[in-house]
């Protein structure tokens, strides 16, 4: 079986790849190594079943190969990374997504696309069924993401209905786990980092905001059931588990053992206040729950990042 991973050497994508590879797929990994590293990915280097092309999928791509499914994770997912280029980040999710499509037409592809929960907006539904339609600012910083992958989504779906392109679209809420970038910007690593360097953890608000965190191994085991299901989704994949970024904090210096004190500086734009997804059509269809508790998967986020401090 041949797989290409758009965005292979990011976070989720490097971790995507080691899944790929010990399931016996062949893997292509495409990035452009505008947040991907080439330390996520050094590991499976010396694997015969692996190469590495860099290339930004704003431009079409194809190498000649038939692959039997194109996994779609190329787009900078934290809010730093897709603000530092906005219209970078909306040509990707929209010209990115149709240069994909174009090679899954061509070789009758599975085309497998990370969404996310950001298509939900700052939600006025809790929790966030598939059929929500959200509530998102379609002009303020979040947007060229938000909007974005949205329009990424209209894509798909009219490509499914027009040409008949087999798609799987899951939405993917907060992820978190070994191969986060230090310095990406998103809540967990700053947490971590901060608390191991018994620096101030920064809140954004006044702490009241949600989120559920899911684990990456849970994450990944739920996108490949979604693949071997007739369904084209989307799909929601995360933890119901919710927590407000205040006792978030509190936990992390807590498992780090940490003297960290808590700050709090202005709330960020559109940052969502809260965000729980309705998971149920994932328990139903796919059998699908996540098996790793918060404590658990922290700690071992907490020992990769200390690793690599160190």
């Amino acid at each position: 079986m041949e797989a290409l991973v758009t965005g292979g050497a990011g976070f989720l994508g490097s971790n995507l790849c080691g899944q790929l590879l010990d399931k016996g797929f062949s893997v292509t990994c495409l990035d452009n190594m505008y947040t991907g590293r080439e330390s996520n990915i050094l590991e499976f280097r010396e694997n015969p079943r692996f190469r590495f092309v860099n290339h930004d999928i704003r431009n079409p791509f194809d190498d000649g190969v038939k692959y039997d499914v194109i996994f779609n994770l190329a787009c900078p997912a934290s809010p730093p990374a897709y603000k530092k280029d906005p219209i970078f980040t909306t040509l990707t999710c929209t010209l990115g997504v149709y240069n994909m499509i174009e090679l899954a037409r061509k070789y009758s592809s599975t085309l497998f696309h990370s969404s996310t929960s950001e298509v939900y907006g700052d939600p006025e539904v809790i929790p966030q069924k598939e059929t929500y339609t959200g509530n998102v600012n379609p002009i303020g910083e979040r947007s060229c993401y938000d909007e974005g992958k949205r329009c990424a989504e209209s894509l798909l779906f009219d490509a499914r209905r027009k040409y008949g392109v087999d798609i799987k679209v899951v939405r993917i809420f907060n992820t978190y786990g070994p191969k986060m970038a230090e310095d990406d910007g998103r809540v967990v690593t700053n947490f971590i980092l901060q608390a191991l360097n018994n620096e101030p953890l920064t809140i954004y608000g006044d702490g009241s905001q949600t989120r559920c965190f899911c684990y990456v191994d849970d994450q990944l085991r739920g996108w490949f059931k979604f693949l071997d299901s007739d369904y084209s989704g989307p799909i929601n994949i995360g933890t119901t588990e919710e927590i407000t970024m205040l006792d978030f904090a509190k936990c992390v210096i807590g498992l780090t053992n940490s003297k960290s004190e808590i700050v709090f500086l202005e709330r960020t734009q559109d940052d969502p206040k809260r965000r729980v997804p309705d998971t149920s059509l994932a328990t139903e269809l796919l059998g699908w729950k996540p098996e790793v508790s918060l404590e658990q998967g922290l700690q071992q986020t907490i020992e990769y990042l200390n690793k690599k401090a160190s």
